[in-house]
Parts: C-alpha cells; structure tokens; sequence
C-alpha cells in the first residue's frame, strides 16, 4: 500500500470521476450530489450484497431531512418512516421528569439506505458489491487507483471515505490517526409488541432506569421500537457480545430493569429475535478529514455516538457540502480544505455533545439521581435551544461556495 501524499495537489475537470467507498447513508447520498455537480461517480460497497436487514432504527433530524429534500427525496422518506413529535422524560418509577420538543423521523436504517440506494441507481449511477477495499495508490500521473481485497482495481481523480467508523480509507491514508474510542456504554435495542394499552401518539419515551437508560416509541403497526444503554467501563469485543445467546442477553437485560417501571420489562420480554446489541463508539479529532486526492465524510471523518440523535444528518450535510465544494471550486485540495474548514467545528461540537449526553445516562446513586431529576428541566430548556440551532442548518444548493 502506497501512503497518500500530505501535499499532492490535482486541478479537476467537469469529466472528473469519483470513487465513492462505501453503500450506506454517506456514500449514496454523496454519490447523487456529485453526480449532480457533474462528477461521474461509482460506488463501491465492501459487503457481497446489501444489507437492509442489518441494524436497527434511528431519528432523522430536520437539518438532515432538509438534504433529502435538495436530492427530491424528503417526501419519500416522511412516508417510510413515523414522526417524533416529542420526547418524554419518565425516571425510573415511569414519573414524568419533563418533555422536549422533537420534530423528527423514526426511521429503520434498513428502509433509508434502501431508498438511498434506490434513488442512486435510478439516476444512472453504479454500485458494485463485494468490494472491500485493500488498499491505495497514487499514480504519479494524478489521480487515485482502489485496490480491493478481491484483487481488482479501480481507479480516479478523487476518492472518498464513506465507510464508517472503522473506515479502511482512513487506515489508507493516515495510518498514524487515533483509533475509534469506546465510549464506556452498550446499547442494545430492536422491535417488540407495544405495551398494552399504548398507542402510535408520536412521542418517544425515555427512561432513566436504576442501572441502565431506556427509550421506545409506539409505531402504527402496533410495534414498539426500543434501545437501551447500560455502562460497562472495560472495553466489549463485539465478536464476544454477538457471541452471547439471545436469551441469555435478554436475561441480562431484564435483570438490569426490574427495579424499573413495567413497559421496560415488558417490551424487552416481547423483543423480537434476535436482539440487536453494539458497543458505542466515537472517533477523536483528526489532524486532517483529506490527504491527497481522498477525502473522508461522515462517521469516517467523525463518528458521533448516537446520544444526540445526529449522526445520520451529519453524513448527509457531509455530502452536499462536499459536492458543492467540488463544484464550485476546480482545484481538488482547496475544494476538500474548504470542506473541512466548513464542517469540523460543527461536526465536533456535536460528538462532544453526545458523549456528554451518554455519561449523564446513569446516576451511580439516589442522590446523583435525585441531583439529576432536579436540574433536568434546567438542561432540557438549554437543549430546546441546541436543537434549534442544530437543526437550523441547511446548505442552498444554488448558492455558490464562498
């Protein structure tokens, strides 16, 4: 594997090509924006065939939602997912602690790459399964050549990263950057039979339990979708907790919430098989989101923990951003410097948020808890307006680059 120059610098043309690592919710979403820049780009997916299936649920913020309406798509998804029109705050007894405004879609991720996907094929541009990156090189002639771990090659006058966390484009590029950090919670979570007597009312209810933190939503189906996070301080092997029996993990689940209020039992009992179960992380800042003619975006550049509930925005905004860079300005490096540089204060200030959103899960006493449920309403007034201020952000397609 060649090591990407710090300094190589390339002019693009409007005949340029983008290789786009990654089929989930970035590279998609990316792929459609450069083609509408007039990039011609193909997406490269590491996995034999797409996973729909895989991963749970999760909540499609405004200022997300506001990119899929630039692409023509933000109806579509509304009409596959639910709304959340609020969430509700209950401690472990189900009292209710406060509420918070929440205008936002629940939304399988399953159904969303789905119709990204979709949406991207429709428009003529191509994915190709099966293509796990290996490696990369520069030509000394510019441009970028993919190596895949299938032994084929690919190659263009730019790449990007849109291959999550443990992002092989990263490793590619900056061998030296820190690692992914365990955030110190597990979260779990899936679908199951809605508590009896609930009903499909639009609000997502959250629970501060004695040992663990729950969330669920009642959907038209008459489902409930549920998560729940719990503290564990080592370190998980994901191998080793995907290798725990799902009713032996249910079993662990139960016994953290019997002390808690009855639909938390109730709807982990009526989980469907199997449980979904992951440790969190989240990735510390690095010195640079591009090298050469790569590019990193979304949980590649700055995977947020999903406490703040953005992360899926954020790849989204990653995306039209970048292709407007691209668009508006021919040199690559200063189009990826100017991405960066209109990016990275956001994207940090939200991964710290999140973390600090994660550690206030669980009181480790009935005083931190009895602390806790009093100053609540106080940090819900103060997140009313960071959700404004988040979710007011929205990036004008016409608009050129400044």
């Amino acid at each position: 594997m060649t090591a990407i120059s710090r300094h190589m610098t390339s002019t693009v043309s409007s005949r340029r090509t983008a290789l786009v690592i990654g089929g989930g919710i970035a590279g998609p979403s990316l792929a459609m924006f450069l083609r509408m820049a007039g990039i011609r780009p193909v997406i490269y997916e590491g996995r034999p065939r797409s996973a729909d299936e895989t991963g749970a649920f999760l909540n499609l913020a405004p200022n997300g939602l506001a990119v899929l309406d630039t692409l023509g798509m933000s109806e579509e998804i509304v009409a596959a997912g639910t709304p959340t029109t609020s969430i509700e705050f209950l401690d472990h007894r189900g009292r209710r602690l406060g509420r918070l405004p929440e205008t936002t879609i629940l939304i399988r991720r399953g159904a969303l790459t789905r119709a990204l996907r979709q949406a991207a094929g429709a428009r003529g541009i191509g994915i190709e399964y099966g293509k796990r990156l290996a490696g990369l090189r520069t030509p000394g002639e510019g441009g970028v050549v993919a190596r895949f771990a299938d032994g084929t090659e690919a190659r263009g006058d730019l790449l990007v990263g849109c291959d999550g966390i443990h992002s092989a484009t990263r490793r590619a590029i900056m061998p030296e950057a820190r690692h992914p950090e365990y955030t110190g919670v597990i979260d779990s979570g899936g679908r199951a039979s809605a508590p009896r007597d609930s009903r499909a009312d639009g609000v997502m209810r959250m629970i501060f339990g004695l040992k663990g933190f729950f969330g669920y939503q009642v959907v038209p189906s008459g489902d409930a979708l549920w998560f729940e996070n719990f503290h564990r301080e080592s370190e998980a092997d994901r191998a080793a907790i995907d290798a725990i029996p799902d009713p032996e993990w249910r079993r662990r689940l139960l016994q953290l919430h019997r002390e808690d209020t009855a639909p938390v039992t109730d709807i982990i009992r009526s989980a469907a098989d199997p449980v979904g179960r992951w440790p969190i992380y989240d990735l510390p800042s690095l010195p640079a989101w591009h090298r050469g003619p790569v590019c990193l975006i979304g949980d590649a550049a700055h995977a947020t923990a999903p406490h703040a509930g953005q992360g899926a925005a954020l790849a989204l905004e990653d995306a039209i951003v970048l292709a407007h860079c691209l668009r508006d300005i021919p040199d690559l490096q200063r189009a990826f410097t100017t991405f960066e540089s209109q990016r990275r204060t956001r994207v940090e200030r939200l991964v710290r948020a999140a973390r600090r959103t994660g550690r206030r899960k669980a009181a480790a006493s009935p005083l931190s808890r009895r602390l806790r449920d009093l100053l609540l309403p106080f940090f819900l007034a103060s997140g009313v307006r960071s959700l404004r201020n988040t979710y007011a952000y929205r990036v004008r397609w016409g608009d050129r680059v400044a």
